[in-house]
């Protein structure tokens, strides 16, 4: 039942047809010249959260270089949060709210010379609270078993500026890092990204707690996660381990988490070397599934195998492994290392990420149960519509980005046909790209480039096109033609096909070919659908 709730799930969520945008998407996904002009270099984030009234006070302190002459820049606050005020030099600044848009006015013109600049931004309000974190973005706020309070917070798709004043696109990170400082109340502790720094206990009944990014982070992956937490630490490698577990359940999660060494292994011979060391990585307990917060990944599956003690792939191998941490993981990698400038783009973190899933399962079981697993991701596939999002309006595509991104990166590595040069292709991918932000158009430039294939043609029809490709053959007088039917006119992707126990390698195009095998019908031919994502048609 709960494998069918989930693929349920899905296939609704990518039924959603296309949308009318408005003014108010393009203010948060777009490029405007008021986002544009300035590049963020440091967060400094500083807030008391209030449990019982569920609410947060404090400021963001905004360091930043102007890249171009400008006297209005726009920053982002969700509109049912407050703007106290904001303050550079000593005075405030005027500005005004379109939406969850800021703008903010200075009082002479910035210049683009080099030079960094700060203002503070104060703001309070009640942030809004999820309904299904991490689907929805927000606030989760629950009590854990021991009646003490536990609060995470997830807005990936929904926006950071829910939670805090931030320029809110990922195409701008602060590249000297961020600090997080969170008061709560005396006997919580506050964990966010990167290193912990130390504690304060105020005189006001609440403890501050200060934690250190020393890398650049995409917006949404900023977080706090409070609760009444035990602290476990290990190290695999000279990599800090550091899980944060609420109190009770450490005996499990030392026994639960040793997954995480051979899945550290796993990939970082694939995909090099773990991108924040210098940040650590930490596992956080929290009261919702599960999130790539960047070195401070939230946990939720409850210490089970699987996707909360089930296999959405439906083939049993999702139960080797618990799905959160090592889907989470993989997005340190890609989403949290290498980040798209749009959030149209979100395959390249999503699908990615679930591909490496199935990395995860090569490098413990074999290449057998990997390809058996990722052929189970197809059940998970609606096709309903294309994977990329439109542009500039914050939209991420639907849900088969997962998947669908998946199986694309599957079916290029058989494309490709030498496994030595996939990996390191991939490898090199991840190397070259680390700490990045890239778009769609990188990624086919770079894997055209490594393989010294065209495989432009390829992720056109998977990534911009509804359907995937039909590899047809037909019989035709006295012999048998194939082909691919596409939408791309000039789709010609290779594809491996097993005829008398030998494995043949086609090049259909679009156009009829001759099939040079003495076949008496077409279904003597059997196609490799499992190394390639595609339908076919034999008659």
């Amino acid at each position: 039942m709960k494998k069918l709730f989930i693929i349920t799930v899905i296939l609704l969520a990518n039924q959603i047809t296309a949308q009318e945008f408005t003014r108010k998407d393009s203010l948060q996904g777009g490029f405007s010249f008021e986002r544009m002009c300035f590049d963020v270099q440091r967060y400094d984030l500083n807030i008391t959260l209030n449990p019982d009234e569920r609410s947060i006070v404090g400021y963001n302190d905004i360091t930043f270089k102007n890249l171009k002459d400008s006297k209005t820049i726009q920053l982002d606050l969700f509109e049912n949060m407050q703007v106290d005020s904001i303050v550079y030099g000593h005075k405030k600044l005027a500005y005004k709210r379109e939406f969850g848009a800021v703008f903010i006015t200075f009082e002479h013109k910035l210049r683009a010379d080099g030079s960094e600049q700060k203002l503070r931004f104060y703001y309070s309000g009640s942030p809004i609270i999820a309904k299904n974190a991490p689907w929805d973005g927000g606030f989760v706020f629950e009590k854990d078993k021991n009646g003490k309070h536990w609060i995470g917070v997830a807005v990936q798709g929904t926006g950071a500026s829910l939670w805090y004043p931030v320029k809110d696109s990922q195409s701008d990170e602060p590249d000297m890092g961020a600090s997080v400082k969170v008061a709560v109340p005396n006997g919580l502790m506050n964990v966010s990204n990167g290193r912990f720094i130390r504690s304060e206990e105020l005189k006001n009944g609440y403890t501050s707690w200060l934690w250190e990014v020393k890398n650049p982070i995409n917006t949404y992956n900023i977080t706090v996660n409070i609760g009444h937490y035990v602290h476990l630490h290990d190290n695999h490698k000279d990599l800090d381990l550091d899980y944060y577990v609420i109190r009770g359940n450490e005996e499990k999660a030392k026994k639960h988490f040793e997954e995480v060494k051979p899945m550290m292994d796993c990939f970082q011979s694939k995909f090099g070397k773990y991108p924040f060391a210098e940040d650590g990585y930490k596992l956080i307990e929290t009261p919702y599934l599960g999130m790539e917060h960047q070195s401070a990944v939230s946990y939720g599956n409850k210490y089970r195998k699987g996707y909360l003690g089930g296999d959405s792939s439906g083939t049993g191998i999702g139960m080797l492994f618990d799905y959160i941490v090592v889907h989470e993981t993989g997005h340190e990698w890609f989403g949290n290392s290498i980040t798209s400038r749009d959030i149209a783009d979100m395959w390249i973190h999503e699908g990615f990420t679930t591909y490496s899933e199935t990395v995860f399962v090569e490098c413990l079981y074999g290449y057998d149960k990997a390809m058996e697993y990722i052929n189970g991701q197809k059940n998970l596939v609606a096709n309903s519509r294309k994977i990329i999002g439109a542009y500039g309006v914050n939209d991420s595509g639907p849900t088969d980005k997962y998947y669908k991104g998946s199986l694309l990166l599957n079916t290029l590595r058989h494309v490709i046909n030498n496994d030595a040069k996939w990996w390191k292709i991939v490898l090199t991918f991840s190397e070259k790209y680390r700490h990045q932000i890239i778009d769609t158009e990188t990624v086919v430039a770079f894997f055209n480039a490594e393989s010294g294939m065209d495989l432009a043609p390829i992720f056109e029809q998977y990534l911009h096109q509804k359907d995937i490709p039909v590899f047809e053959i037909r019989k035709q007088g006295k012999g048998f033609q194939y082909r691919w039917k596409a939408a791309v006119s000039d789709f010609d992707m290779p594809i491996d096909v097993v005829y008398k126990q030998k494995t043949i390698r086609l090049v259909p195009g679009t156009d009829w070919k001759k099939l040079d095998l003495k076949i008496a019908k077409a279904d003597d031919i059997k196609v490799l659908t499992d190394l390639f994502y595609v339908n076919t048609s034999l008659r």
